[in-house]
């Protein structure tokens, strides 16, 4: 297929156009890497990371580099051959060249590093339409909830996110009715920035009835896929694509959501990446709320029911500065917040105590405490380290 492709004057020519900073080689390979792989396919992944876009490429779609008794290579390249189309990667290049829709790939200065948090299930490479500069926005938050959502959810996700917005807080969602659609108009009303990750290609308006929401944010915001120009979004890439939503927020909030609603697999891989995880409650007669009760218990996310609570979540304070009160807007480590969960300001606890509570190594519980103790946060004595100035 490599061959192919590079055979093509044509599409190397659109390749060239789309990167012209990069070679032709690797940027064909990650574009077609998009098409034959579902996103977060984690021995993509890993080939990828081994062996480089071009030559992983050329291994996954050649049985004389792997014995195919090994199992997982084996599914994989079953996997991968029926859309290994060289028609199918210029068609995705000339879509996205269409839509004036722009490649990103990793260790592009507009690259959000945060995505590759995620290992082997990051993005291979990602498709923007709007401004990628959003998407390294200093300070960002996922808001997500239930497409059916109530007056009450809808009312919170947008006091939510028009008061982020309005201080220079990305607002990041999936671009869905209800919650998502909610969190994204806020945003916009304040002059603030958002970014909708799709779970399909970013030509295909999905819900079509949020055709001129879309619209906007593209015009100050940006539109993103790892998907290629023209595929269809799926339940299955509805789900994949919630990683990336919980990846890019440095906390995630959720607004309402009920038992079983698909916003529980993003606050799950928020958890799973140690971000801070917060749920907004509900009556508890309300179903539309139970999937956030949920969170609650099961999750031990943060009860969030204001503006200034998300703050803390991110690490800002009620204006919005990071830290102490500082204008920088600094992030918080994601091991600094769970290494603070794990602390008490009464109970004195030894450094090992801390890193089993926590499930951080000794090591790092010993580097964040006296990077903690420079700001005061932590104090320690011949007991042990508590929470709080001495």
């Amino acid at each position: 297929m490599m061959d192919a492709l590079l055979g093509d004057a044509e599409v190397c020519a659109v390749a060239r156009s789309a990167r012209p900073e990069s070679e032709a080689a690797d940027t064909l390979a990650r574009v077609a890497w998009g098409v034959i792989a579902e996103p977060g396919d984690g021995v993509a992944g890993a080939l990828i990371a081994q062996l480089g876009a071009e030559e992983a490429m050329r291994v996954a779609l050649d049985d004389s580099r792997f014995a195919l008794s090994d199992r997982v290579i084996g599914e994989a390249q079953r996997r991968w051959r029926p859309r290994a189309r060289p028609r199918a990667v210029s068609e995705s290049l000339h879509g996205a060249q269409e839509v004036r829709a722009r490649l990103l790939l990793p260790g592009d200065e507009e690259w959000p590093e945060s995505l590759d948090d995620l290992g082997d299930h990051a993005p291979v490479l990602l498709w923007v339409r709007g401004d990628a500069s959003r998407l390294i926005t200093p300070e960002r938050v996922s808001i997500v909830g239930a497409r059916a959502a109530t007056g009450y959810g809808e009312s919170v996700a947008a006091e939510f996110a028009g008061d982020l917005a309005a201080s220079g807080t990305l607002v990041v969602s999936g671009g869905a009715y209800g919650i998502d659609g909610a969190a994204h108009r806020a945003a916009l009303g304040v002059g603030g920035g958002t970014v909708a990750f799709l779970a399909g290609g970013v030509d295909r308006a999905y819900p079509a009835g949020h055709q001129q929401l879309f619209e906007r944010i593209q015009a100050s915001g940006a539109m993103v896929s790892e998907l290629p120009c023209g595929a269809a979004p799926t339940k299955w890439r509805f789900l994949a694509r919630n990683r990336l939503i919980a990846a890019l927020g440095m906390a995630t909030v959720v607004v309402e959501a009920g038992w079983r609603s698909g916003s529980l697999n993003t606050a799950g891989h928020a958890a799973a990446l140690g971000r801070p995880l917060g749920s907004v409650p509900g009556p508890v007669t309300s179903a539309a709320s139970a999937g956030c009760h949920r969170l609650l218990r099961e999750y031990d996310a943060r009860c969030v029911t204001s503006t200034a609570e998300v703050r803390e979540l991110l690490g800002l304070d009620a204006n919005g500065n990071g830290g102490r009160g500082g204008g920088e807007g600094v992030r918080i480590d994601p091991d600094q917040t769970r290494l603070l969960d794990a602390m008490s300001t009464r109970t004195a606890r030894s450094s090992i105590e801390l890193a089993r509570i926590s499930g951080l190594s000794e090591e790092r519980v010993r580097a964040l405490l006296g990077l903690l103790s420079l700001d005061e946060r932590v104090r320690s004595d011949e007991a042990g380290w508590r929470l709080g100035v001495a």
